[in-house]
């Protein structure tokens, strides 16, 4: 069928900048290669971090390598409900005004005043995907996903063209859990 993506489903995860990394990790620790991701050059690491909210602690938290200019947890809305904190749904990047929390490791822990965000649903695409799924960067499209007793469309996706990424959509686990995905779902993008 035309149209088609593989969705993938982005887990609760962290992304650190060097600062960041060196408090909980100690000076100029380097993060370890656990498994490479779908996205060029991006990996999961094995470093794991507890991410702390008012009301409750995520243990063991996902550190996606490498590390980047800006401090990012990335949760489901029921995960930062659950530890009380307001996470905006936002982009990747966008974490101006956004949630706050606490992160530890364990040489250190370090108080981030934004940064806590609700991944908006996004399909990575090169200028050559986008031009043959006939859409543009930034633009809003739906995708149907079919599966075993809870089919569904995903509304306001975003499309981000970068000839860096490879063709993927992700979402995170509420709504993968909503849709009953199992590994290897594709969905039929709809403009």
């Amino acid at each position: 069928m035309a149209n088609q993506v593989l969705v993938e489903t982005s887990a609760r995860h962290a992304h650190v900048t060097r600062e960041v990394l060196d408090i909980l990790f100690g000076e100029g620790y380097e993060l370890t290669v656990k498994k490479m991701l779908s996205q060029p050059g991006q990996y999961a690491s094995a470093e794991r971090i507890d991410v702390v909210g008012p009301k409750k602690t995520l243990s063991g938290v996902s550190i996606l390598g490498p590390i980047r200019p800006e401090t990012q947890v990335e949760l489901s809305m029921t995960d930062a409900r659950s530890i009380g904190v307001a996470a905006p749904v936002r982009e990747s990047g966008q974490i101006a005004g956004s949630g706050a929390c606490k992160l530890v490791g364990p040489k250190g822990e370090v108080e981030i005043a934004e940064g806590v965000i609700v991944a908006k649903r996004h399909i990575h695409m090169t200028k050559a995907d986008a031009a043959e799924f006939g859409v543009q960067d930034k633009q809003i499209v739906s995708v149907k996903v079919n599966s075993d007793g809870r089919s569904l469309i995903f509304g306001d996706v975003v499309v981000r063209v970068s000839d860096s990424y490879a063709l993927a959509m992700h979402i995170d686990t509420d709504e993968s859990n909503a849709a009953g995905m199992a590994p290897g779902t594709m969905g039929e993008v709809i403009k």
